[in-house]
């Protein structure tokens, strides 16, 4: 139930406050110093801050939180933006990264999962305007 105008008045919400993007993510690790070298030499990502048991990193609008975890090697269920899967695919492929999912055509577009150092599974998917008509 919305509180309405404090000073008494009426209030009709539109949008105002609703989610519009993913902003971050958190990603297990066991050791954050260890992984950031994944993030950035093989992702591309670059650091952008580091604090006790933390580190972000970014690389335009992808940000991630690499977080000292005791339970690590989960489906994070992250989904980053890719021009092509099957480009990232091979980039990996040939930085000997392992793949739990090859590219395939999946309704929101064509994507592929793999594996960090961690065995976190970080999933791609080729950016597209929506869901299919």
């Amino acid at each position: 139930m919305p509180l309405g105008d404090p000073g008494g008045g009426e209030f009709t919400y539109t949008t105002e406050g609703l989610p519009r993007n993913l902003f971050v993510a958190v990603i297990p690790v066991s050791d954050p110093g260890a992984s950031l070298v994944f993030y950035e030499e093989v992702l591309g990502m670059r650091e952008a801050y580091r604090s006790d048991g933390e580190i972000g990193v970014m690389r335009e609008a992808a940000r991630f939180i690499l977080r000292r975890a005791d339970a690590v090697g989960v489906d994070t269920g992250i989904y980053v933006g890719v021009d092509s899967a099957y480009d990232l695919h091979r980039r990996l492929v040939d930085e000997g990264i392992d793949f739990v999912q090859y590219p395939k055509r999946e309704p929101w577009g064509v994507s592929t999962a793999f594996l960090d150092p961690d065995r976190n599974i970080i999933r791609a998917i080729e950016l597209s305007d929506g869901p299919p008509a």
